[in-house]
């Protein structure tokens, strides 16, 4: 084994130190990770989507799930593993790829901007459903399974990184809390997508719910998983792939921006006093250690999950890796090849370069995401001379293959944090099942309703 390649088997610091290796083309790992990327993308796209009858309603599982599934697979075997560092770079890969998608994403709301205008008050309103659906289903279950103050932490949104600093500043990091916050992280990052797009393709064709409603419900604040839920809708509803999009990409914007301020304000202290009212006439302790909240075992996670080392790989190289395997992707999906595809990845390409350069000039105060959105929408709106142009171009690039490629990038991303799984405890599965279910659910129901009401 050479130095190069031991340096890049080596494994995470320990607690406390953060660390940071750089990586490119010169790195034949790299190229590994690049050929797993193209080799599981292609092949999920090849499967195709396969449906599973559930009595009157079915389950559509998109290659994108096939995706994820055998990026974890790979990942997460035992028997030849994926360097650490590896699984770490495709985590750098996989933030690039998640504004990547936001970018196609944009180009939908141009044309659809009167739409999302009279749909408005449903899209603003839908957001209460990320609060009120988990605490009201999830947060009674994880009482009933005694999960501990943790229930509060665990059960008070879906728990992305902003949650962290919230849980944190309330209670303390070595607060039972705190626990509840990874350990639905973890549970997220892992199965989130998978849960959403499985709920939603079961919502979808149970004919309950209006389209518009499911497409707002997608947008949980979470990159991967609005992807998944909006890709599910989609599939049901065919006609109105372009307005879904833009319904879900303007919900998760929403749920990103706003949703932080709903949480800290609102659901965090609404979860705890609810935890208090059903725990009352009783102790609310924290359960015994075999329910895996041990602090050590807590403190093992943490250092993985917030001390993963800082991979340093240029952005050109990321989009440029981005850009080959999409298009390989996008060859599979549509079956044929046209210049079209590179154009539009080299387009982009630059809203998302240009966006994470104006973000660090604002020093973050303005996010990529919202400067890519903001682009997209005016570049492809009545008001913009190249809108047309830029729309028929992009129509080579259908967003499934983008999302195929995303979810097999954060599959091989994923191994490295299956072990975490059996530190944090059993009880986080039901629990996290429902907190995930119950966030779009919720929203779509509270959709459906806005909606019913202004008509």
């Amino acid at each position: 084994m050479t130095k190069k390649t031991a340096a890049a088997q080596a494994p995470a610091p320990a607690a406390g130190v953060r660390n940071e290796f750089a990586i490119s083309f010169r790195n034949p790992l790299l190229w590994l990770l690049i050929g797993l990327m193209a080799a599981v993308a292609v092949a999920a796209q090849l499967i195709g989507p396969a449906a599973i009858p559930v009595g009157a309603a079915s389950i559509t599982l998109l290659p994108m799930i096939w995706a994820l599934l055998l990026g974890v697979i790979i990942s997460g075997q035992r028997v030849k593993p994926l360097p650490v560092n590896v699984q770490h770079t495709a985590n750098a890969i996989m933030a690039v790829a998640v504004l990547l998608l936001c970018a196609r994403l944009s180009l939908t709301l141009g044309p659809n901007l009167p739409f999302l205008l009279e749909a408005g008050p449903a899209l603003l309103l839908q957001e209460l459903g990320n609060v009120f659906g988990t605490i009201l289903l999830a947060l009674p279950l994880a009482v009933l399974l005694r999960m501990g103050p943790a229930t509060v932490g665990a059960t008070f949104s879906i728990d992305r990184e902003p949650s962290f600093a919230m849980v944190t500043e309330r209670f303390g990091m070595n607060s039972p809390q705190y626990r509840g916050v990874l350990s639905m992280y973890v549970f997220g990052s892992i199965f989130g997508a998978i849960i959403v797009s499985l709920v939603a393709s079961l919502a979808s064709s149970a004919g309950v719910f209006d389209w518009r409603a499911l497409a707002m419900g997608a947008g949980v604040g979470s990159g991967s998983m609005m992807a998944a839920g909006a890709a599910s809708v989609t599939a049901a509803h065919p006609g109105q792939a372009e307005q879904v999009l833009a319904l879900a990409t303007t919900s998760n914007l929403i749920a990103s921006i706003f949703g932080v301020y709903l949480s800290l304000w609102i659901s965090l202290p609404l979860a705890d006093r609810f935890y208090r009212f059903l725990t009352r006439g009783r102790a609310a302790k924290a359960p015994k250690p075999t329910g895996g909240l041990v602090t050590e075992r807590v403190q093992t996670v943490a250092a993985a999950v917030l001390e993963a080392p800082r991979v340093r790989i240029p952005l050109w190289n990321v989009l440029l890796i981005l850009s080959g395997v999409g298009v390989a992707v996008a060859i599979a999906a549509a079956k044929s090849f046209s210049i079209d595809m590179i154009v539009t990845y080299a387009i982009l390409s630059l809203f998302v370069a240009g966006a994470m350069w104006l973000s660090r000039l604002t020093r973050g105060k303005v996010p990529a995401l919202v400067i890519i959105i903001t682009v997209g929408t005016l570049a492809t709106s009545p008001i913009c001379p190249i809108a047309p142009w830029l729309l028929e171009v992009s129509a080579s690039v259908d967003f499934l293959s983008v999302i195929t490629m995303m979810l097999a990038i954060a599959g091989l991303s994923i191994g490295k944090d299956l072990p975490m799984l059996k530190e944090i405890g059993w009880k986080i599965i039901p629990v996290g099942i429902v907190v995930i279910a119950a966030t779009y659910l919720g929203s779509t129901l509270i959709a459906q309703l806005v909606l019913g009401i202004i008509g």
